[in-house]
């Protein structure tokens, strides 16, 4: 669905080009870090107790769940199981 007119897409990206591409990029990761905290709020509500392993599976689901196939989806929980963590945590 799309309620908005051309002209004000045409305005809003007009007025989004003119910020540099740092300000663009500043504001994706910033949409991105409240969307992944309004995730990791929903998934803590339902399950309060979830560890941080259900929490990584929960959060890979609900961002890419739709951009692999099955057997994608299952080898890349398989690697989150495992536990990729940086090297700080490896050891």
């Amino acid at each position: 669905m799309n309620d908005t007119p051309i002209a004000m897409e045409i305005r809003y990206r007009q007025m989004l080009m003119q910020r540099s591409n740092a300000e663009r990029l500043k504001m994706g990761c910033s949409m991105l870090a409240t969307a992944r905290a309004l995730i990791v709020a929903s998934v803590r509500e339902r399950a309060p107790d979830i560890s941080s392993e259900g929490l990584r599976r929960a959060l890979f689901l609900r961002l890419y769940r739709d951009d692999f196939s099955a057997d994608e989806r299952q080898r890349i929980m398989g690697g989150l199981d495992t536990g990729l963590r940086r090297p700080a945590e490896a050891s």
